[in-house]
């Protein structure tokens, strides 16, 4: 760019008018670059910020897919594991006390991330579950995949928009997931055979697993909802 406005300045019998015409000429077109570059950088960001608004609505809207796909005692236990992986987030936000970055304008905890809690519990999840009906094969694989990678993003938009810092967003991932494996390990070990022989055990399950997805339900509709506004 710069040779070709100095070519064209020489061209046309320009000598230190012409240097100054093309120096001219370069500092506009940087001016008018840095601005596409910062329109673009801000385009991005506000792409990022409404994607990480809308993440939280992806990840419930995939977990009650597989909970209505499964339509089993499983489904009811994840349900329950799901709103005591949340609980369990306030707890440790609460006893860890750890502020969040100083540029977000929110003042609760921020250690572990609730969003990167949750979101790995429901991952793991999926991924189980899918292990389950599909097998290891290159399906099941891809799959499981596309879910882990698309939930790390969602994970990652957690520090990108300054809301957490990288340690409590890797340390609620952890969290979530270690707590989502034990969670269904222990319903597969010790729980399963109760629940499939005994009537009573499947109400008792049944009626939880209600009482947990009502109460989860009155906190989306005071906290999610508010947050987003």
């Amino acid at each position: 760019m710069t040779a070709l406005v100095k070519r064209f300045a020489s061209r046309n019998g320009c000598s230190n008018d012409g240097n100054e015409q093309s120096e001219t000429v370069e500092k506009e077109s940087l001016i008018n670059g840095s601005s596409e570059l910062r329109n673009e950088l801000v385009s991005g960001c506000e792409i990022e910020a409404i994607v990480n608004r809308l993440s939280k609505w992806v990840v419930s809207a995939l977990f009650a897919s597989i909970i209505l796909l499964r339509h089993d005692g499983t489904a009811l236990w994840a349900i329950i594991g799901s709103v005591s992986n949340s609980a369990l987030s306030v707890l440790l936000k609460r006893i860890l006390n750890q502020e969040r970055p100083a540029t977000t304008l929110r003042t609760d905890p921020g250690m572990p991330s609730s969003h990167a809690q949750s979101i790995s519990f429901i991952s793991v999840f999926a991924v189980l579950s899918v292990m389950e009906w599909l097998g290891t094969n290159k399906v099941s694989l891809c799959l499981s995949s596309f879910i882990l990678a698309l939930c790390s993003y969602f994970i990652r938009l957690r520090v990108s928009q300054k809301l957490h810092t990288s340690s409590q967003v890797v340390v609620g991932a952890i969290v979530g997931s270690v707590f989502c494996i034990l969670w269904y390990k222990t319903w597969n070990s010790l729980l399963i055979e109760a629940f499939e022989s005994s009537l009573w055990v499947q109400i008792f399950v049944f009626l939880v697993a209600a009482t947990f997805a009502l109460a989860f339900a009155v906190y989306v509709v005071l906290n999610w909802f508010r947050d987003d506004r």
